[in-house]
């Protein structure tokens, strides 16, 4: 049986939903139909429950994404599929264009190795708080970093800790003592090891993690593999990653070298010499790496987040390489997979064009005030005017909100995050917060679509 859908939607928005379908050509077929109201946004499941006498035939029936109630309950009244489709209009092609791509973004690859740089300054008890922290934000590993010349007396303690709390633990040095020590107290890695030293992993087992012996030196690092090869022991490779201007492109280098000489070898990238060391968002920085990894089958890096501008470095790696690893999996360009990594701009910013815009405000009855953004900047319309500025203090002589505090507040606020996005170039909503992908915690309430939003502090009365 065909795929017929029934397109529910009001007044204001049917001639542009009746546009965009006709221009998608979908192989299904459909009917649209206007219930009776407005404006969609105000559809509620109750409202569609009351006023539907009619589905048209329809296998299935799409609700205005901004549709409140329970969807399961109409589902069930109805006898038919009900869904909500997407937020804007203009983004229903896309809506249907990703129905049958949807990524599955609980797998990946990589796995992090979280440092703790300053580990011996760090009392066990707060260790655990930052190892649980890095662990709920994608940590697999969680590495405990020794100091240069500073003693570790409670590094078995630490260790011991860890482990009884279920972490994967790797003790991170350059100093015998401290490798063998850690080793004997239960890590499960160590970093690292070169041909000098790997008669440390003769005493403990951990997995080492193999450097070269001296910067550059490949030659000591095949060395060093053959002979963790021939005792048939698990290892880690790291050829060292440089930072930028001090040999970067030249260590990405060796990285292919390493992966053409040792194809089945593990191996591990410091993303930390980059993350950290740049002054740019790191954001871009983790999905490239992450796209190298993909490409040079690297399963493992060790992630910093120390200087105030890497302090979400952990949880951008995790997002990253899922991106990435969906992306291999479909054999497809890491596009559209995720927006989480889209921290300032947008794919699709402006759902709607200024001729779109001015259309609906002509058809505008009520003195609330609508506001939003195209290219040409922002907009704000009732029935008494339509105005546009890319400063939102121009408005301000205007809108006739000098006596109304609580409506200034709330247009103020507004306005400002409409300025924002259309100078970034990111979505705008009304009435929602700016989406800042994974780069910061949202202190925003889950929307809930089940039930209305509450009015807000400029609308309450206060005694």
């Amino acid at each position: 049986m065909a795929e017929h859908i029934l397109f529910l939607t009001g007044r204001l928005a049917e001639r542009q939903l009746r546009n965009i379908l006709a221009k998608m050509k979908p192989e299904f077929t459909y009917t649209v139909h206007e219930l009776g109201l407005k404006v969609a946004a105000l559809m509620t499941t109750d409202m569609v429950a009351r006023r539907l006498t009619d589905t048209f035939g329809a296998t299935k029936i799409l609700l205005p994404g901004r549709c409140r109630g329970d969807i399961e309950s109409l589902s069930k009244i109805l006898g038919l599929p009900v869904e909500r489709g997407p937020e804007e209009l203009k983004d229903l092609p896309v809506y249907f264009g990703q129905a049958a791509h949807k990524y599955d973004l609980s797998q990946y690859q990589v796995n992090i190795f979280a440092e703790i740089v300053d580990a011996p300054n760090v009392s066990v008890q707060d260790i655990i708080k930052r190892a649980e922290f890095y662990r709920s934000i994608g940590a697999d590993v969680i590495d405990i970093g020794c100091l240069p010349s500073t003693d570790f007396p409670h590094m078995e303690e630490t260790i011991q800790a860890l482990k009884n709390d279920g972490f994967v633990v790797s003790i991170d040095s350059l100093n015998e003592s401290d490798l063998l020590r850690g080793g004997k107290a239960g890590a499960d890695y160590l970093l690292s090891l070169h041909e000098g030293t790997l008669w440390i992993a003769d005493e403990v087992a951990s997995t080492p993690i193999l450097i070269p012996e001296k910067h550059e030196d490949l030659n000591s690092l095949d060395r060093a593999i053959a002979i963790m090869q021939s005792k048939n022991r698990a290892f880690i490779v790291d050829p060292i990653l440089d930072p930028l201007h001090f040999g970067f492109t030249q260590s990405i280098v060796r990285y292919h070298t390493v992966r053409q000489n040792h194809p089945d070898v593990e191996i591990m990238l410091g993303v930390g010499n980059i993350t950290e060391l740049t002054h740019a968002d790191t954001m871009g920085m983790n999905a490239i790496l992450m796209g190298i990894c993909s490409e040079l089958n690297i399963n493992n890096i060790l992630a910093t987040q120390v200087s105030r501008h890497a302090c979400r470095a952990i949880k951008e790696a995790d997002l990253a390489r899922r991106i990435m690893f969906a992306a291999k999996q479909q054999n497809t360009l890491p596009k559209h997979i995720d927006p989480g990594l889209m921290a300032l701009h947008d794919a699709s910013p402006y759902p709607n064009s200024l001729e779109d815009i001015k259309e609906w405000a002509g058809q505008i009855k009520d003195p609330s005030f609508r506001i939003q953004t195209s290219d040409e900047g922002v907009h704000v319309y009732n029935r008494d005017g339509f105005y546009t500025a890319t400063d939102p203090f121009d408005f301000f002589p205007t809108l006739q909100v000098q006596t109304d505090g609580g409506h200034a507040f709330y247009l103020g606020v507004e306005l400002a995050r409409a300025q924002i996005a259309w100078q970034l170039g990111k979505r705008f909503t009304q009435d929602q917060a700016l989406q800042w992908g994974c780069s910061t915690e949202s202190t925003e309430p889950t929307i809930d679509l089940h039930t209305f939003k509450p009015a807000g502090n400029t609308l309450k009365k206060h005694s």
